[in-house]
């Protein structure tokens, strides 16, 4: 949001996220986008946490990796109701921070918004690449300095199931929600 505002850009933050799970996990993160997008004036649109269309999407890719099948499923349901809502309300331009994570594919993240975008006459998909040129770095002092949630899954009942599953074989506490936050001492705080 920053880095769009530095630039004058026009925007606003359309937030779709029906494959984050719990609705608690969900909640956390829709906050602290509301709370930024307020901060920094931009207006928020917060969509349908259609859940049962995610499921039904996905059905059949429940096993499959990260940045496989199931993750291009849920951009592209994710791609498809932006690029709708983009197109109801004239706004010719989307773009995504998922690029963002170093965990996503920054190819299988750009065909998904470039397929859904192309949907509608006049619509295009910024490929940017906020990876770059200190982006992800900037992501992390501006979690810091915000204290951000900080978030140990993709967000999916499936990336939780696998994230847990991979620290129980390395020895590692299960992911718990709400408990982690940018710039704070957790242990600390615990004690």
């Amino acid at each position: 949001m920053e880095a769009l505002l530095a630039c004058g850009a026009d925007f606003t933050v359309f937030f779709y996220n029906p494959n984050i799970h719990p609705r608690r996990e969900y909640e956390l993160r829709k906050k602290e986008n509301i709370t930024f997008a307020q901060k920094m004036k931009v207006p928020f649109v917060d969509a349908d946490y259609d859940t049962s269309n995610w499921f039904a999407r996905v059905k059949g890719l429940e096993f499959e990796p990260e940045r496989g099948a199931r993750c291009s499923a849920c951009f592209d349901m994710r791609f498809e109701r932006t690029a709708l809502y983009a197109h109801e309300h004239g706004f010719k331009v989307i773009v995504s921070s998922l690029g963002l994570s170093r965990w996503k594919d920054m190819d299988q993240i750009n065909a998904c918004g470039v397929k859904a975008a192309g949907r509608y006459e006049g619509m295009a998909y910024w490929t940017y690449n906020w990876r770059k040129k200190g982006g992800s770095a900037r992501m992390y002092e501006i979690s810091k300095r915000e204290g951000f949630y900080q978030q140990e899954y993709c967000g999916c009942v499936y990336s939780l199931r696998d994230t847990n599953l991979s620290r129980i074989r390395r020895g590692m506490e299960r992911v718990e929600m709400g408990k982690n936050y940018y710039g704070v001492d957790n242990a600390a705080d615990a004690k």
